[in-house]
C-alpha cells in the first residue's frame, strides 16, 4: 500500500467459501487527519481493471469531539459515488451492503477492544 496522492492499494476479498475477489484503490487526495479520497475498482489477480463493474469514488471525512470520560470521539463520514444508478444497483446485488456492514461491525469491535 502506498498511502499518498496517486498511490494505490491492491487487495483481495476472500469469501467464506474460499473465493477471491480482487480490487484496487487509487488515492486521489489526502488531507492528513481530516480526509482522504480514493477510486475503487474491481480487478483480476493481475490488477487488470474489470470493465464490466464500474469504479466508485469514495470520500472519507474524519471529525473529533469530546466524549465521556475524557475520550475523544471520532466520527467517520463516508460517501460513495457511482457513475450510474445501474452501477449502484449492481453493487448492491453483489452483496456490497452486507459486506460493508460486516466490515464496519468488525471495525467497531476492534475499536471497542482498543479503548479498553
Amino acid at each position: 500500500m502506498n498511502f499518498e496522492p496517486g498511490g494505490r492499494r491492491f487487495y483481495a476479498m476472500c469469501g467464506p467459501g474460499g473465493e477471491e475477489h480482487w480490487g484496487i484503490q487509487v488515492y486521489t487526495g489526502i488531507s492528513p487527519i481530516t480526509n482522504f479520497k480514493q477510486v475503487n475498482s474491481f480487478t483480476d489477480k493481475d490488477e487488470k481493471v474489470n470493465p464490466v463493474i464500474s469504479s466508485s469514488e469514495w470520500n472519507l471525512d474524519f471529525s473529533e469531539t469530546n466524549g465521556p470520560d475524557s475520550y475523544r470521539v471520532t466520527t467517520v463520514s463516508i460517501s460513495i459515488k457511482h457513475k450510474t444508478f445501474d452501477a449502484l444497483e449492481k453493487m448492491i446485488k453483489m452483496g456490497f451492503k452486507e459486506g460493508f456492514t460486516m466490515t464496519l461491525n468488525y471495525l467497531d469491535q476492534l475499536l471497542t477492544n482498543v479503548k479498553k
